[in-house]
């Protein structure tokens, strides 16, 4: 793909940088920008070596800049040498991190440019729907930046869907004479594009048996693959070139043809050739032993010829068939090695792949139990969190009001609970992310102790908090993940002291401009832990001893997931503890103070923005569970809102093609269709309506599903009621504003 339309959003990169420093950038740039154009011309002939090389060179130099969108590029790029090497898995893996970097950047024609690639993809895995969408999605963009090169290429990959998936060659005709209008329209034409659409159009009058225009288009190609060295096209043209000139009755011609197209079939093997290496060493030594053993063998005719004339020659000729005996019988000794050899390395063979795939399978219904657990156990939550807000919204008792907030910071608990638990894989190869947000410290404590007041009460242990006044109110983190690590030690704590006292303690150590170090320890008297369980302690599913477990009970997991979450926050746990005299734990983190604006009262609580916009809008739940739509219609309903509900994706699409909705919230596991079947279906006759996913499905890192099908944004369940507005009033805005 031709990189001029794409460097022309990193100009402006080099700006935000110190002024010192943009001379050195702006060359680091202009290396990155060559090293990218010759990579994707090494991929064009084929020279994948040169082009991973290019591609590894120019991947350490964005780093050293931070330059995303390089970054990015470089794992697209990479992705399209994989995609033409057959590696799809390899390709897919290093789209998804340049989508993701892209999509955070907001980078358009970078993620067209890997939309592209990613339906090449799946037009290789022969995903017909898959692929459309894929181009949409590259196409909306496009459109949007007036970008008629990428127009051109999505028209083309069209084409070839309908070419060689849909069997419709008419309406890939029609597609790749768009594309050709396009890519002639532009500046600076792809010369590689243009060479695929004359190769890809060629194919399809010969299909339709269209001779003539199939061999006009097909030398093109050919044409241009050898001016320009594309060895892949050259190669190809040869041989469809071979195959029209065998239909039309030339036979000669048709046998020259494939003989160029085998010839540079070879070459290309040549110019990557270590993965036949051993093969082709193999093959030729073959030969040259065979050319050894023909030469001698007229030697031999010779000699025989002249053994009446001279005694010594016989003599000779049979010291050279003894020689060409043993070496014959060393070569059959060799080839029956060789044989066993790769037998046995077949098999082998055999054995890890039928291993990788047991792996594979073992690792699908793993995923599989844990997306429906997940969902299970979010369903229920989701009722939990949302009665509690609209009990709260009710006017409590003070006492009712403490039980409330504890039930609802229980339910956050829980949620993130259950979704470390379920992702104790990642939080070990450190995949998941931190989320920054402000909070007041002390009181997310406060809100912990409250939390586990009845289970210390119970135990009769008395629990001692003392925080250090000289720490700022308001700082930045990751509260969920704090207050996740303080109950699992607390609730420990707890769980091991009888009649005792747990002391929490929170200092400043140091503090560095914004920067401020603080000291966490939780101490009791309880229990204790052997020196030589004390290492063990924190390993997934161990306890103490197993009297212990008896008598105490619970999985074993709360310390191992509090030693993942603190090495993810940049710290580490530490234990002394002595049998029978109790156990202190300690850890130090790292937080950002927030300075309140003068007019702020930190007491206030937290509001949503333009609250008013929902007034009086018609918005329509589709949801199957009854408390469910209960809850979401009544907390719609209390700020004004005018709520309909449809109990299946089925009912929800007549509700809207015969009624009129400013918003739907779409459930996505529903009896009959699904809601994802349901917005496409949606989508066909309406194409403006807001549908938010509002869903207990476990989200992975790819979205395209949601986004490609139709969806304007996604809400999991349970969520909190300021991200639940929020998003609804965004959605209602954006109407509002292209109304």
């Amino acid at each position: 793909m031709n990189f001029t339309h794409i460097w022309v959003f990193f100009i402006f990169f080099s700006i935000t940088l110190p002024s010192q420093d943009v001379d050195e950038v702006e060359e680091t740039n202009a290396r990155i920008q060559k090293l990218l154009s010759q990579a994707e011309e090494s991929i064009n002939i084929l020279d994948f070596d040169q082009a991973l090389q290019q591609l590894n060179t120019s991947l350490e130099f964005s780093k050293g800049i931070d330059n995303k969108k390089y970054i990015a590029l470089s794992s697209s790029i990479l992705a399209k040498l994989y995609y033409i090497r057959h590696e799809y898995s390899r390709a897919s893996t290093e789209l998804n991190r340049a989508i993701s970097i892209q999509r955070e950047i907001e980078d358009d024609m970078g993620l067209a440019y890997s939309y592209i690639t990613y339906a090449k993809i799946l037009i290789s895995e022969k995903d017909s729907n898959r692929a459309h969408k894929y181009l949409n999605l590259a196409e909306s963009l496009s459109v949007k930046n007036d970008n008629t090169e990428y127009l051109g290429i999505i028209h083309l990959n069209r084409g070839i869907i309908n070419l060689n998936l849909d069997q419709k060659p008419t309406l890939a005709l029609s597609n790749f004479n768009k594309a050709e209008g396009y890519l002639k329209d532009d500046e600076t034409p792809d010369i590689y594009e243009i060479s695929r659409l004359h190769y890809f159009r060629g194919k399809t009058h010969f299909k339709l048996k269209d001779y003539n225009l199939a061999l006009t288009d097909i030398q093109l190609a050919r044409d241009i693959g050898k001016e320009q060295s594309f060895n892949g096209i050259l190669m190809s043209s040869n041989k469809v070139l071979s195959e029209v000139h065998e239909e039309i009755g030339n036979p000669t011609q048709a046998l020259e043809f494939l003989k160029i197209s085998n010839m540079i079939r070879d070459s290309i093997y040549n110019m990557n050739k270590e993965a036949i290496a051993v093969d082709a060493t193999t093959r030729y030594g073959v030969d040259a032993m065979k050319s050894s053993l023909n030469e001698l063998a007229l030697q031999n005719a010779e000699q025989e010829r002249s053994l009446k004339v001279n005694k010594l020659t016989t003599i000779l000729s049979v010291a050279l068939i003894t020689i060409l005996s043993l070496l014959t019988l060393s070569l059959y000794k060799n080839n029956n090695l060789r044989a066993r050899a790769n037998e046995l390395l077949q098999k082998k063979n055999t054995e890890l792949t039928k291993a990788k795939e047991n792996a594979e399978k073992a690792s699908m219904a793993k995923a599989q139990f844990l997306s429906t657990i997940t969902h299970e156990l979010r369903t229920p939550l989701y009722a939990v969190t949302g009665l509690t807000h609209l009990l709260l919204e009710e006017s409590p008792t003070e006492n009712q009001k403490e039980h409330l907030n504890s039930l609802k910071f229980s339910g956050e608990y829980l949620l993130s609970l259950i979704n470390n638990i379920l992702d104790l894989n990642k939080l070990e190869a450190n995949k998941v992310e931190i989320m920054e947000a402000s909070f007041n410290l002390e009181k997310r404590i406060s809100d912990v102790l409250i939390a586990l007041k009845n289970s210390a009460d119970e135990k009769h242990t008395k629990i001692h908090f003392d925080f250090d006044k000289k720490i700022p109110r308001k700082l930045k983190g990751d509260p969920l993940k704090i207050s996740q690590v303080l109950i699992n030690l607390i609730g420990n704590s707890i769980k091991f002291t009888e009649d005792g006292d747990i002391w929490i303690s929170v200092k400043k150590t140091k503090q560095d401009g914004p920067f401020i170090w603080l000291n966490f320890e939780i101490k009791d008297n309880g229990e204790g832990i052997t020196k030589e369980k004390q290492k063990a302690i924190f390993e997934n599913f161990t306890q103490g001893s197993t009297q212990i477990n008896r008598k105490f009970g619970g999985t074993g997991l709360g310390l191992s997931i509090v030693k993942n979450l603190l090495h993810l926050l940049g710290s580490e746990i530490n234990l002394e503890s002595e049998l029978g005299k109790g156990s202190c734990f300690t850890f130090e983190l790292k937080f950002e103070a927030v300075e309140l604006p003068k007019t702020e009262s930190p007491e206030l609580p937290s509001s949503i923005d333009n609250m008013e916009l929902m007034k009086d809008k018609k918005i329509l739940v589709v949801e199957d569970n009854k408390i469910n739509q209960m809850i979401t219609r009544k907390i719609l309903e209390k700020n004004g809102t005018i709520c309909d509900v449809a109990d299946n994706g089925s009912d929800a699409i007549e509700k809207i093609r015969t009624e009129d909705f400013d918003l739907v919230l779409m459930d996505i596991h529903m009896p009959g269709i699904s809601g994802i079947e349901a917005t496409a279906a949606i989508r066909k006759f309406n194409d403006s309506i807001p549908i938010i996913a509002l869903t207990a499905v476990t989200l992975d890192n790819n979205l395209d599903e949601f986004y490609a099908n139709g969806f304007s944004d996604i809400i999991p369940k349970p969520y909190k009621t300021e991200e639940f507005f929020r998003k609804i009033n965004n959605q209602l805005a954006l109407r509002e504003s292209t109304v």
